[in-house]
């Protein structure tokens, strides 16, 4: 088949008869050189070329691993608002309480009823926020996103600091009834 090939190539002109006898003169040194030593003749190209193989194999699972990756983060973000949309309380009008807390080191507003209010105060409600909005789960919701992602929690006061007895000083004392505030 080589020699076929070299025929067409000294037809076509592109190399003459003496390159031709050249490079099979070599090839016929290199296999006979081969079979005396016994050694195997380390082609560079075939190496190069499967090096090159090997660096495409570990680009192309890098790549499936940032993959995946973006599609788990992506499925994260669905179930947590998810939970969030499907357990979210309603939140008051303008004449309701106005309820204060931090995000992001500026201080927010909601307006909440006394009952969401104390709810939030005693860790058995959150506030999350969702694109931009701020919405109020309860406290069960809140630490299923905490699980997935804490940056969606914007305050979960902890409910077991607030169900300890406060050590009131002055709890054995009796008040007047005649005392004025």
């Amino acid at each position: 088949m080589g020699n076929a090939l070299q025929d067409q190539l000294l037809k076509a002109g592109l190399i003459d008869k003496n390159k031709a006898n050249q490079a099979k003169n070599a090839k016929h040194k290199k296999m006979k050189h081969q079979r005396s030593n016994n050694q195997e003749i380390v082609d560079e190209a075939k190496c190069l070329a499967e090096q090159a193989i090997k660096e495409k194999a570990e680009r192309d699972r890098e790549l499936n691993r940032q993959k995946n990756e973006k599609a788990q983060n992506k499925a994260i973000i669905a179930q947590i608002k998810q939970l969030i949309n499907v357990n979210k309380l309603s939140k008051g009008n303008g004449d309701d309480l106005a309820y204060n807390f931090e995000d992001n080191k500026n201080v927010k507003r909601i307006y909440v009823t006394q009952d969401t209010h104390d709810g939030i105060a005693l860790g058995k409600l959150a506030i999350v926020k969702l694109e931009g909005q701020y919405e109020i789960v309860p406290g069960p919701v809140a630490d299923k996103i905490q699980l997935r992602d804490k940056r969606f929690i914007i305050l979960r006061n902890d409910p077991d600091k607030n169900n300890e007895e406060v050590d009131d000083f002055y709890a054995d004392y009796e008040i007047p009834d005649d005392l004025m505030w």
